[in-house]
């Protein structure tokens, strides 16, 4: 794939029409691209018109097991290979990602939905990972000392956990491959990507980037596939994968974790989110409307750190969903490449079927839509953005995911009643706290369970960062100097002290 010119806020047909047919359309195995066994294939639809934009070879179980031979091949050599060569491919593949950022950034927003704008930001954020993990190949440490009785010396090494399976999401086709194939390829891991049935475009064009990178054959390969089960399953079972690293929802995540545990497989669990956005009655409001408009409709809502339930100080409640709901509506929906769309369409009937029965509920329950409330007429999956008022503390909206442009704001009297709702969720992962008081940050973040906190700020989400939650949002550590260590094992080796009396 060439390196594009920057293509104009007006995307022709033609100019879509090039891009995809540019998408490799087969199975990577073992550095080839080749058919599905069985010759079987699926469509990939644009959410926003509801038309087939390519049509892909669907893996088998068959062709997900000759993946994982050509992985357990190559992975002898790949981890011998110098870790400083390692990094100089991820560096390779940042400055090819970014070349070739437009095309990226279109793909995107043809397969998934977002504007052209977000995506072209997602590029940036994904192609960091690449970045950030080329960095962090050549340090990862391991330790020599004595031991404290002085008999012993102690060498610690880091070594790569060995072939991994890779399951992908659709909400970010490229951050979310990027984030996991970089430190695996940092730590001498080799991979098989499953990437999500409904974005799966990216993440080909992004295997083939690796290789024209220099990744060696084998160490990347790609099984998009119509059958998620009929990939992971055989997989899980084979004693040769060591590594499953799974972004997406909790259920599904479960269902994986009880297979894995039957080779005790390391596994990194990404899973779903109920973020609170916490506003206290100290806060600068307009400061707190800008951080909830960039922490609930980052792409569209459907983020698992997406803004969920906004609990917001009783004295300043009014105010603060005036001007939320007044900001929200102002958003212009429309099909990504369009120049003036702000919000694309979400990525298929079910989810806006689904966003729309947790609002009904909340409005039957009592409360009020400020602004949209109700799907948008014509082609395409989309949902305006919606502030709900007066929401009960009860509602179901606030005990579950939304994954779409939904806001609903509840409030709360004191500080210990602000902790006590945000803890009454079964997931950790995102939150975001409003205050000009950086004692109660201090206070509020001791006390609350959530692995990542945003103190007066919307989006968090940084490769440099440990990314991760408790609870039943998962396990592990994505990107900062955590994130190489869920693809290595630790080895100690005990070697008797020559000079110990």
């Amino acid at each position: 794939m060439t390196t594009s010119p920057v293509i104009s806020p007006a995307v022709t047909p033609e100019q879509e029409a090039a891009l995809l047919a540019s998408v490799p359309s087969g199975l990577l195995i073992g550095g080839q691209w080749r058919n599905a066994s069985d010759g079987g294939t699926f469509d990939v639809s644009d959410p926003a018109t509801g038309e087939v934009l390519a049509t892909l070879a669907s893996a088998t179980s068959e062709d997900a097991l000759a993946a994982l031979d050509a992985a357990e091949k190559a992975q002898a050599s790949w981890e011998r290979t110098a870790p400083r060569e390692r990094a100089e491919i991820l560096r390779r593949a940042f400055d090819l990602v970014t070349a070739r950022a437009e095309d990226f950034a279109l793909l995107m927003t043809l397969e998934m939905g977002k504007p052209l704008a977000e995506a072209r930001g997602e590029v940036t954020y994904g192609a960091e990972f690449l970045r950030w993990f080329s960095e962090e190949t050549v340090r990862d440490y391991g330790r020599y000392l004595t031991t404290p009785e002085g008999k012993n010396k102690i060498l610690v090494q880091k070594k790569p956990v060995g072939p991994c399976l890779l399951i992908t999401p659709w909400n970010f086709p490229l951050a979310m491959a990027t984030r996991k194939v970089a430190p695996a390829v940092a730590a001498g891991c080799t991979m098989v990507l499953k990437p999500a049935k409904l974005t799966p475009l990216t993440a080909q064009v992004f295997a083939q980037t690796m290789l024209d990178a220099g990744l060696p054959a084998g160490v990347l390969n790609v099984v998009s596939s119509s059958s998620a089960s009929g990939i992971s399953g055989p997989l899980l079972a084979d004693p040769r994968l060591r590594k499953l690293s799974f972004t997406g929802s909790t259920p599904v995540g479960k269902g994986l974790m009880a297979d894995a545990a039957q080779n005790v497989l390391r596994t990194s669990m990404e899973l779903g989110g109920n973020a609170p956005f916490i506003v206290f009655e100290d806060a600068d409001l307009d400061q707190a409307v800008e951080g909830a408009m960039a922490a609930k409709m980052r792409n569209m809502g459907e983020a698992c750190t997406a803004a969920n339930r906004f609990l917001v100080q009783e004295s300043v409640a009014a105010e603060f969903t005036q001007k939320f709901a007044a900001a929200m509506a102002e958003l212009a929906t429309g099909r990504g490449t369009e120049p003036d769309s702000q919000v694309g369409p979400l990525i298929d009937a079910g989810a806006r079927d689904d966003v729309h029965a947790l609002v009904s509920a909340a409005v039957d329950a009592g409360a009020t839509a400020l602004t949209g409330g109700s799907p948008e007429a014509g082609a395409g999956y989309f949902y305006p953005p919606t502030v709900l008022g007066d929401v009960p503390n009860d509602a179901e909206i606030l005990r579950q995911e939304i994954f779409g442009p939904v806001a609903p704001v509840t409030t709360f009297s004191t500080e210990e009643d602000a902790i006590r709702l945000a803890n009454a969720s079964e997931y950790g992962l995102a939150s975001y706290i409003y205050s000009r008081d950086f004692n109660r940050l201090i206070r509020v973040a001791e006390q609350i369970e959530f692995g990542m906190v945003g103190f007066n700020a919307g989006v968090i989400s940084n490769a440099a960062a440990p990314f991760g939650g408790v609870k039943h949002s998962g396990l592990g550590r994505e990107g900062g100097s955590e994130g190489i260590a869920e693809y290595t094992t630790t080895q100690y080796i005990g070697i008797a002290d020559p000079y110990a009396p």
